[in-house]
């Protein structure tokens, strides 16, 4: 134990005069997952095994950074089976296990925007882009997970003339773009760009995403976090009112949702799968959320097919009865419709439509005014926030979603087995940067719960370091969590046999992702949803800017505060032991408090 504390304290010391002594453009996200990494070269090969993601908060320095990269180095180098590869010279990369080196290109300069230009080695492997700077006395690392990237171009041509006119941009889904200059003489540009464009678009290069060759094992098995019927259980499902059914066990219903839903008792599977006919893509109206005492519930379903014609379903409308019937303390059905008034009038000419208050008796309908994938992608690039989601209105009414592995049960739920298209929406591994469907929907429910945990900071388990590593990999194609659009495709690709979770790493070092301030609280959470109240999430869409960082060792002085908590609930349960027994001992009968005293023992 003793020597275990003096490695740590060695280790923090050693970071705290890295820092001092880093380079200008080292960033404040020392990510190993999507981060620009600026580390001093001796470090560079020891802090990135096990490759954690270090993205961290807006007031993170690179000092805390390279403390939480050494502090889950050690955790997971003590706690994985295989280890990363040992560079066997300072400019290689090093290795995940399955990683591969798949081009080198020497004599190439970066070019940072923020300390100017630095020549060094660029590594391309089957999972990142590396560079090292061979220029300067503490050289830098740049790790990118290919991933991350969205397109890749070529810059100037033959008659390119002038320093550094001539090499490759890369344009990144998470806000960032990087610059190389190759020499036209040295002929490097075009090796880098082919292994680039296949290694980062390996769908369209019918090569396989890197989290199937990735073969890191965990202590945890993050595939085991989610349960559908354990997680109904918790609710109190099944009950009088709902049962579970497992009739879209094959996908046969509906194959964008679960294979186990909950639905209200009363329902036949007949009935079911005439609902199902009327909404569109078989999305019937199913459970997401059961208050425990009120039973109140969330349910969830896609928009019904009116048309123009204004077509009517009564077992549809039967359905949505008894819905309403299993809610017994509630006289009224709000039915929130995500889309603006104008676009769901305007679906009605494409076959779908919305549920007319005269046809569902005792339903009042809301229109949320949340737009179209198209607009929610140009609304990343202006910074706006848009909310009301199922997921979100769960994390505000039920406490247990607001703990680390209670938000990975959200995620798994309402995310990922609820149908959302993350290879379509992300892009994972094609090159159709262009593509229509791509919209960062997810990324803006997570910058919500940022924006509720700025207002409630007591209230979650995890800290700003955990959402950041989540949308790292949301990316990363390291971990087989967000790959592919449904339960169904991923059921047919093995993913849960052929790749990690990301909940594997995540909970096999759950300190570097709690909240030192967490103060469990069982009410609901009521955010101010006024536009004045919304912040710049600095520590993720600024991170890679070093002037815009402030200085405070947060992470450092977050781990302090974990110890001294944990020390002053232990002082506190003696305390209590104490006054336990000494009450015991003054509550005895007078003859056997003689008894037990020193002179009559």
């Amino acid at each position: 134990m003793a020597k275990e504390r003096k490695s740590t304290s060695d280790l923090l010391e050693m970071e705290t005069f890295n820092s001092k002594n880093a380079s200008s453009d080292s960033l404040a996200s020392d990510s190993k997952s999507s981060s620009l990494n600026s580390k001093l070269g001796q470090d560079s090969a020891d802090s990135y095994k096990g490759s954690s993601p270090k993205a961290y908060s807006s007031s993170s320095t690179s000092t805390e950074s390279r403390i939480a990269s050494a502090m889950e180095t050690k955790l997971r180098i003590r706690s994985s089976v295989g280890e990363m590869s040992t560079p066997s010279r300072p400019d290689d990369p090093p290795l995940l296990p399955g990683e591969k080196v798949q081009g080198v290109a020497r004599d190439v300069t970066y070019l940072c925007p923020y300390s100017g230009p630095s020549r060094g080695v660029i590594s391309v492997t089957n999972y990142k882009l590396h560079f090292r700077s061979m220029d300067k006395e503490t050289p830098y690392v740049i790790e990118v997970p290919l991933g991350v990237l969205s397109r890749v171009e070529k810059v100037g041509g033959q008659s390119s003339r002038g320093e550094n006119s001539y090499g490759i941009e890369l344009f990144c889904k998470d806000m960032r773009n990087l610059r190389f200059g190759h020499k036209q003489e040295n002929h490097s540009r075009r090796n880098v760009f082919e292994k680039l464009q296949q290694y980062a678009f390996p769908l369209s290069h019918k090569l396989p995403l890197f989290a199937f060759e990735y073969t890191e094992t965990f202590p945890e098995n993050g595939w085991t976090v989610h349960e559908t019927i354990a997680e109904l259980k918790r609710m109190g499902v099944p009950n009088d009112m709902w049962k579970v059914t497992k009739m879209n066990e094959g996908w046969e219903v509906c194959d964008s949702y679960p294979a186990v839903w909950a639905v209200p008792a009363a329902a036949s599977d007949d009935d079911l799968r005439q609902v199902a006919a009327f909404r569109s893509r078989g999305r019937v109206p199913v459970l997401a959320w059961i208050h425990p005492d009120s039973q109140a519930t969330l349910t969830r379903c896609s928009q019904p097919l009116v048309g123009v014609a204004g077509k009517r379903s009564r077992e549809d409308e039967r359905y949505i009865q008894l819905i309403m019937d299993a809610n017994a303390q509630s006289h009224k059905l709000y039915i929130m419709d995500a889309r603006p008034s104008a676009n769901a009038i305007a679906n009605k000419a494409k076959g779908g439509g919305y549920e007319s208050e005269d046809a569902y008796q005792n339903a009042e309908l809301v229109f949320l005014d949340i737009h179209n994938i198209h607009v929610m992608r140009e609304s990343l690039r202006k910074l706006k926030v848009y909310t009301i989601l199922t997921a979100l209105a769960m994390l505000l009414l039920d406490p247990y979603y607001r703990t680390i592995k209670g938000f990975e049960v959200l995620i798994e739920k309402e995310w990922l087995s609820f149908g959302h298209k993350f290879q379509q929406r992300i892009g994972h591994g094609d090159d159709k940067h262009s593509d229509a469907d791509r919209s960062p929907v997810f990324v803006q429910f997570v910058d919500c719960v940022w924006q509720v945990t700025t207002m409630y900071p007591n209230a979650f388990q995890f800290n700003e370091h955990f959402l950041i590593t989540i949308l790292d990999h949301l990316y990363s194609c390291r971990f087989g969590t967000f790959l592919y659009n449904s339960d169904r495709e991923r059921a047919a690709e093995k993913v849960k046999q052929r790749t990690t979770s990301l909940w594997s790493m995540i909970n096999s070092s759950l300190d570097v992702y709690r909240n030192p301030l967490y103060h469990a609280q069982p009410q609901a959470l009521i955010p101010v949803a006024s536009i004045r109240c919304i912040r710049l999430w600095r520590g993720l869409y600024c991170r890679w800017n070093p002037s815009m960082r402030a200085q405070d060792p947060v992470y450092q002085r977050a781990r302090e505060m974990l110890a001294l908590k944990e020390q002053l609930e232990r002082q506190a349960e003696d305390g209590k032991r104490e006054l336990r027994m000494r009450t015991s001992r003054t509550s005895m009968p007078a003859a056997q408090a003689r008894l037990a005293s020193p002179i009559h023992g």
